[in-house]
């Protein structure tokens, strides 16, 4: 009986000891649909749903990996944020996206530009967060005195803010965002305050009621933004600013990009293609801004610094308005070098396969048949430069073994060369 009690006590321990193990874990694999709410950490296995139905957290020291074809849905009557203290990883691909998103009866009219749920708020803590083939769509909420962004003082520290679909703060911290789609928010799609940073190959469409930026960069920001593609956010495609006094200084390269309708929903003096302002330094090479309000453009009071280049940008205006908006001289538009910038309306046609250059410079509905690729008679195909080299051309490392680089530039303009 002795012996029996001994056994009996041993197996208890072991059983204690083993669901102590597993609920200190680090590593939280869910292989299943779930939801979500507090803090989350561990691994979203391939092809789940994960329902999250308030504001969820990964806790510093700790990663979240979502894999691909996972469907993250956001739960409208609680607007949840995103709060990333540790690592995140969402790795989809181009068969299967991971898509952060809303049922489909909430894609109405009245809902197409989101404030459906927060954003992905990385604080300073987060040392590296990767955007590959992922899908971000109706979001932007504006943030209350009850919001965990707000009492943790995180993005702009206060209630009334409306969200951007990312935001990323670490100086010190790696920021991939690559393939992706954003769209759909209501006003900032980034907002990034530093790091070392990749934007390459992503969407950016049908964002911005009233104000906000595809990509919007302040100090401490070292980054390459390299073949997006840009149509109709409310105010530029992509605000270049050293304001923050972080260190380093802001330096950012963006080329070989298509920018189309960006800026004319916002008709003040900053809604155009590229803001330049505050001492940042911006190389800005083989671009191209079809029916874009300004050309790019500085802040006359507060400039970029004075070693930023330009080269090689192309620009259209299928009318006179457009066309006279981007020269050189006027509106503080900044040049470059071998620019083509004509000034009579159509001039300079990029022949893209598929879009009606005619298209209103207001409209900001997406259509998907559109093809934004060069025709293989396009001017445009050799008007580009590669005679510059990237801050991570050379790659960078991850913790968990990824590794990311950043495109070489093509000699054509444009994000897209020819189909085939």
């Amino acid at each position: 009986m002795k012996n029996n009690f001994i056994i009996l006590l041993m197996s208890l321990t072991l059983v204690w000891l083993t669901s102590c193990e597993k609920a200190n874990s680090d590593v939280d694999t869910s292989d299943a649909n779930g939801s979500a709410i507090g803090e989350v950490a561990g691994i979203w296995s391939k092809g789940t749903v994960q329902r999250i139905t308030g504001d969820i957290i990964i806790p510093e020291g700790k990663s979240l990996t979502i894999e691909e074809g996972v469907t993250v849905l956001m739960d409208p009557a609680n607007k949840p944020e995103i709060v990333v203290l540790g690592n995140l990883y969402v790795l989809g691909t181009a068969e299967s996206p991971v898509k952060f998103t809303v049922e489909d009866s909430y894609k109405t009219k009245e809902n197409e530009f989101g404030k459906l749920w927060g954003g992905i708020l990385a604080a300073p803590s987060c040392k590296e967060l990767v955007l590959d083939n992922t899908y971000l769509e109706y979001g932007g909420a504006v943030t209350s005195d009850a919001s965990t962004s707000v009492k943790m003082r995180l993005y702009k520290q206060k209630a009334g803010e409306a969200l951007p679909a990312l935001w990323f703060s670490n100086v010190e911290g790696k920021l991939i965002v690559q393939n992706s789609t954003i769209s759909h928010f209501y006003e900032d799609c980034t907002y990034i305050e530093g790091g070392k940073i990749i934007f390459a190959n992503n969407r950016f469409f049908s964002n911005g009621v009233t104000g906000g930026e595809a990509m919007n960069f302040k100090s401490g920001s070292l980054a390459d933004v390299a073949f997006n593609l840009i149509y109709s956010v409310n105010t530029n495609a992509l605000k270049l600013s050293n304001s923050g006094d972080r260190t380093p200084q802001a330096h950012i390269f963006v080329y070989n990009n298509s920018m189309l309708n960006t800026g004319w929903r916002r008709p003040t003096a900053k809604g155009g293609s590229i803001w330049l302002e505050a001492s940042v330094k911006a190389e800005i090479h083989n671009n191209i801004f079809a029916n874009t309000r300004f050309g790019v453009k500085r802040d006359a009071k507060n400039p970029e610094d004075s070693r930023s280049v330009s080269s090689n940008n192309w620009y259209y205006g299928y009318d006179q308005l457009t066309v006279d908006q981007f020269q050189v001289g006027k509106n503080d538009i900044v040049g470059g070098t071998n620019d083509v910038r004509g000034k009579t309306a159509g001039e300079n046609n990029p022949k893209f396969t598929a879009y009606p250059l005619e298209t209103s410079v207001n409209n900001y509905v997406f259509d998907a048949a559109w093809d934004f690729h060069l025709q293989g008679n396009s001017p445009a195909l050799k008007a580009g430069t590669a005679a510059f080299k990237p801050h991570f051309s050379d790659g960078l490392m991850l913790s968990n073994g990824l590794s990311y680089s950043s495109p070489k530039p093509a000699t054509y303009v444009g994000a897209f060369g020819t189909k085939f």
